[in-house]
């Protein structure tokens, strides 16, 4: 086999794994987005309750099951734990299209949120150390792509049906599953991990927090942040802000293609200069662009601020994700990712309960003036944190 192959292979593995995951975001956000909804509350005349909790349910278990599933990476192959999660979202996703039971509804739901679990941390598994944070950028954009393209696109095809619609799903999720047998995974590393005990992990785990325990704050807090925003957004651009329900839409499509476009540059400019700066003015213009949404009234300045946003939101994600990579033990990769993954996942919990209580009060505004107050201290935090800290090209830490 030539040099040129031997790079060109993992290359295209990796890219053939973002589609894959492409694929699965995509089945995710068209069949609860767009498909739920409308079979739930117009087929069987289920209550918009039932849909909102079978929603929360998948993605609180998707994110919380992360720390089982890196556990189970350390242990089996990334294949067969890939292709279990497949096996477990098709079971969830014939019992949600088939049932009228809301208590299965919820289950299935559950089921589904775990089968997509180890497809992000098998992703992660798989970047490597010389550029992470532009593969983390290319995984991202496959990621937001999927998820955003999911519900827009079935929505275009409602009109012929619900069956024609479920039937484009199972497509994709097909597609996607024959695209992850074909996928030449990396287990190389897997051997050694097998030797540890849970305790051991835990152990080694804990002792690279300690060392990077300023990154703490970021990990809990931006997502509680965003989470406090989530039940607020629609509400909050269609009667604050005046906007109509397609203008919100080419306004979060246009701050999604902007996080999109810029996410492997950003990715790219890191991996080159690297430092701190990308989390101290990714999160200070994030914060500084929420607290302007909340004084503007027009469309032009709902698009801008979404554009500013996207762009904040580019700068942060792979620099964060390289960060973070800095302090995961090479011994027991997958446990790690995934409990990281179930610590930032509590965020997506209690943000949202945070946020309803803050608009309980009346405001509708303070939950945004909250959060980006939340995303500035963030970003002070790292502004005042030693330079050596962000070093991240010294992976081990010691």
């Amino acid at each position: 086999m030539g040099i040129s192959n031997t790079v060109e292979e993992p290359r295209q593995s990796f890219t053939r794994l973002a589609v894959v995951l492409f694929f699965m975001e995509w089945v995710r956000g068209a069949f609860l987005v767009a498909y739920l909804p409308a079979y739930a509350l117009e087929g069987w005349g289920l209550s918009s309750s039932i849909v909102g909790i079978a929603v929360s349910v998948h993605y609180l278990t998707d994110s919380l099951i992360k720390g089982f599933t890196g556990y189970l990476l350390d242990r089996f192959s990334n294949r067969k734990v890939l292709h279990g999660g497949f096996t477990l979202s098709m079971i969830g996703l014939l019992l949600m299209a088939t049932t009228h039971n809301a208590w299965i509804l919820i289950a299935a739901s559950a089921c589904l949120g775990a089968g997509f679990s180890p497809i992000w941390i098998i992703c992660m598994s798989q970047i490597k150390e010389e550029n992470r944070a532009q593969q983390a950028g290319v995984l991202y954009a496959y990621w937001m792509a999927g998820l955003g393209l999911g519900p827009v696109t079935l929505n275009l095809v409602m009109g012929w049906g619900l069956s024609i619609s479920l039937l484009i799903i199972g497509l994709f999720f097909t597609a996607g599953w024959i695209l992850a047998a074909m996928v030449k995974l990396d287990d190389a590393a897997a051997a050694p991990r097998l030797e540890l005990t849970v305790n051991e992990q835990f152990a080694a785990l804990w002792d690279k927090v300690k060392k990077g325990g300023f990154l703490v704050p970021g990990m809990v807090l931006q997502t509680t942040a965003g989470g406090i925003l989530a039940p607020f957004l629609t509400s909050f651009a269609v009667k604050h802000v005046g906007l109509s329900h397609t203008q919100l839409s080419i306004v979060l499509l246009m701050g999604g293609a902007g996080v999109i476009l810029l996410l492997v540059p950003m990715g790219k400019w890191f991996d080159y200069a690297g430092g701190r700066w990308f989390l101290v003015l990714g999160f200070g213009i994030f914060a500084a662009a929420l607290f302007g949404l909340t004084s503007i009234s027009s469309f032009a300045g709902a698009m801008g601020f979404s554009v500013l946003l996207g762009c904040a939101y580019a700068a942060l994600l792979p620099s964060w994700n390289a960060l973070m990579a800095c302090y995961i033990p090479e011994d027991s990769v997958g446990t790690s990712w995934g409990l990281l993954f179930s610590i930032e996942g509590l965020g997506v919990v209690i943000g949202p309960l945070i946020g309803s209580w803050l608009a309980s009060a009346g405001n509708e505004l303070l939950p945004f003036q909250v959060s980006a107050c939340m995303f500035g201290v963030i970003s002070l935090v790292y502004l005042l944190s030693p330079s050596r800290l962000f070093a991240h090209k010294e992976r081990s830490m010691g």
